[in-house]
């Protein structure tokens, strides 16, 4: 019934984001839990959701925001990590059953992953699994859906293939490459979760949900090169060297190890769907094979209409720590360059929010392409997540090897480091209008951590006076050119 108050959790991840608009567009009312509702204040719908801050582990809390809620999609998964990561997902799980029960919630949706539970799971995988079990003991009712590998615009699946596919004409294929799986279209995804709102037959099942084509990864790679008109050879190996191929990927592709392995983990066995519920019960949904998604998803990322991204999940790299409140504490360096530029500050501001991505950085970019080589070398996240625009930017998104922390519209962006660092690091712009004039102001902090901290930002000094003294010449100088391709006036 359209008008009914429906919570969804993990709004700022990959589905959430995706899910919260088309729930607007079926006539419900939407409450969205999150740690951090500024990072959603740069979706086109968040003013027509009810975005609260949230953080699971508080059941009170918990409790009191899931009041007059009719249904609540469990979407929250935590870091790819060890054991203990998992034991607290399922603590959440748990936390949120006994919430919802206490607050008379009448239903739970739960997407969760199609796995082999007889195959030797990781912990992550393993938790994935038993989420739905501890959900469905509770006294609220339960939908989980098992989905196979998601395939969109944005979706690790689809990143992953496609960044292997478009550089390697030559792929050592492991023996993972070869079990089959039914990946799903991301809008298939989205239409059963959708659909169960008004399908009450699917009250207290599990749902197995897969696309109409059953193949395996390495024909999931020839199906892209065919799409793409590339041609591409595979060599075929007997081992399966599970975390040697996920750090391939990280040096490879945008995608951080943790985040590629639990997908690489599930191929251990035939990840297919077994049996025909979601058929029966969804008969309007007719899934779309493998190659139609890939299509659909190569015509959203040409158009620049990515919605959502996998990196848009901040926790499923960095762990569970809330992003930082910027600060300006004792001890923290702080750099500061400035230059009066004679453009209004809509140029200004359209100029250093579209850093990044294919555009690149405008000054010295081998120097930023050789941080990020490095930062993956090391584990961390690299320069090759790039941005979901070329010119669009939200908070919460990622943009290489940052985080957007904070947009104001023609004032300002601070970006987070999320590379990996002996202490904590920010760069931030401002344009601000002075006399029909606008002062572009870069300004880059640091807080150390530790002794090495200091010596890290020592030895890093020189650099960084060069590249931001650069920067900030080339950006004033990109200001320029926008203000007169686009006929801003100071006026």
């Amino acid at each position: 019934m359209a008008g009914r108050l429906i919570l969804v959790t993990g709004a700022t991840g990959y589905v959430g984001g995706r899910l919260a608009p088309r729930l607007l567009e079926s006539g419900y009312r939407v409450r969205c839990l999150t740690r951090d509702p500024q990072r959603l204040m740069g979706y086109p719908w968040a003013s027509r959701v009810e975005a609260v801050a949230c953080d699971i582990s508080d059941p009170s809390r918990t409790v009191e925001l899931l009041r007059g809620v009719s249904a609540a999609y469990y979407l929250i998964h935590g870091r790819q990590g060890g054991r203990q990561d998992a034991q607290y997902d399922l603590w959440l799980a748990h936390n949120f059953a006994l919430a919802a029960e206490q607050a008379g919630v009448e239903r739970i949706i739960y997407l969760g992953e199609l796995v082999d539970p007889t195959a030797n799971l990781s912990p992550y995988l393993r938790a994935r699994h038993e989420i739905g079990h501890i959900l469905r003991h509770g006294s609220v009712s339960v939908t989980e859906f098992r989905a196979g590998m998601i395939v969109g615009s944005g979706s690790v699946l689809f990143e992953m293939i496609r960044y292997l596919t478009e550089r390697e004409p030559i792929l050592i294929c492991p023996a993972w490459f070869f079990h089959q799986a039914q990946p799903i279209a991301i809008r298939d995804v989205l239409a059963y979760l959708v659909a169960a709102l008004e399908t009450p037959e699917s009250i207290g099942r599990v749902i197995e949900i897969g696309g109409l084509t059953r193949l395996t990864y390495a024909e999931m790679l020839l199906e892209y090169a065919k799409v793409r008109g590339l041609k591409r050879r595979l060599i075929r190996t007997p081992f399966y060297a599970m975390r040697l191929s996920a750090y391939w990927v990280h040096m490879v592709t945008p995608i951080h190890w943790r985040v590629v392995l639990p997908l690489i983990e599930g191929l251990r066995a035939q990840l297919i769907v077994r049996d025909d519920v979601a058929r029966k019960l969804f008969p309007q949904i007719q899934p779309l094979d493998f190659s139609t998604a890939v299509q659909l998803a190569l015509a959203r990322i040409q158009r620049d209409d990515v919605e959502t991204s996998w990196s848009d999940a901040l926790v499923t790299v960095v762990g569970r720590d809330r992003p930082y409140t910027f600060t300006v504490e004792e001890g923290m360096f702080i750099e500061r360059r400035q230059v009066l530029v004679e453009v209004p500050a809509e140029a200004v501001f359209r100029a250093y929010t579209g850093l990044g991505g294919d555009r690149g950085w405008l000054f010295m970019d081998w120097a930023w392409s050789l941080r990020g080589w490095l930062d993956k070398l090391i584990g961390g996240v690299g320069l090759r997540r790039g941005r979901r625009h070329p010119d669009e930017i939200r908070p919460g998104e990622a943009l290489d090897f940052w985080r957007v922390e904070e947009v104001q519209v023609n004032c300002l962006m601070r970006l987070r480091a999320e590379m990996r660092l002996p202490g904590k690091a920010w760069l931030q712009f401002e344009s601000i209008p002075q006399d029909g004039q606008t002062l572009l102001v870069v300004t880059a902090y640091f807080a150390p951590r530790g002794l090495f901290g200091f010596l890290y930002w020592y030895a890093m000094w020189p650099f960084h006076k060069f590249i931001f003294d650069g920067l900030t010449r080339r950006l004033a100088s990109r200001a320029r050119v926008l203000a007169h391709k686009f006929l801003w006036t100071s006026a």
